[in-house]
């Protein structure tokens, strides 16, 4: 996982053409709605202020993005980030009555903004599937005003020995879930491999911090099933 290549690219681009139309039915049935539950943990520790402009990277289908904007009382502005086209257009669609929202499609490693030109970078379960981590990361300091924040929730590593045990028992079924509700069961599988070969919480504390980000920590979510690290450029 840790030396990813352009092929990784090409094949997550296939997945996501998979699946993409059944991407916000699928969420709520694997995580049993839970990954409503962490985004707004990760808004909540935004914490976003009136008129502060985020990128979301990875966006899906705008879910953080339109709970930033409510959180701002949609004074604030986004834009979002999606290398998926059909995942970009799902997006557009359903939140196509919020004005302060606008879509690009491109990639993490390579975004099309000048220099400082966010309050805020989230990512939000798209960093596992990034064709080259420590670029991104690059790119998203790059990106970010003097003073702006890192914010990426992901899944993570359990700590806790009964929930571990379950959690892997219950990932096994993920596949077949995805087979009956989606008719294919491999991007689920890659979904499932990409979790357990993904970094740990602390492995990723650091790489954030070799990107040249200051103060970072993380929190845990739902015993360490997923996790929110912060980070910022100083």
């Amino acid at each position: 996982m840790k030396n990813i290549n352009q092929s990784k690219k090409q094949y997550v681009t296939k997945v996501f053409n998979e699946v993409f139309d059944k991407y916000d039915l699928m969420n709520d049935l694997m995580s049993f709605g839970a990954h409503r539950f962490w985004k707004s943990k990760l808004i909540d520790w935004m914490s976003p202020r009136q008129n502060q402009h985020l990128i979301d990277v990875a966006s899906g289908t705008g879910d953080v993005a339109r709970a930033f904007l409510k959180e701002t009382n949609f004074s604030g502005k986004v834009s979002c980030v999606e290398p998926n086209k059909n995942m970009l257009k799902i997006g557009e669609k359903k939140l196509k009555n919020l004005v302060n929202i606008k879509w690009y499609c491109a990639q993490a490693e390579k975004l099309p903004f000048k220099d400082e030109t966010f309050d805020i970078y989230v990512v939000s379960f798209g960093v596992r599937n990034f064709s080259n981590i420590r670029l991104a990361l690059n790119e998203s300091r790059r990106v970010l005003k003097t003073g702006g924040r890192f914010l990426c929730l992901e899944f993570s590593k359990v700590n806790n020995e009964i929930l571990s045990e379950f959690y892997n028992k219950y990932s096994k079924m993920i596949p077949y879930i995805g087979k009956y509700i989606v008719g294919k069961s491999e991007p689920y599988e890659y979904l499932i491999k990409s979790i357990k070969d993904f970094y740990s919480q602390e492995e990723l504390l650091n790489l954030i911090k070799s990107s040249g980000f200051e103060s970072v920590e993380f929190r845990d979510l739902s015993g360490g099933i997923a996790a929110i690290h912060s980070g910022w450029k100083i």
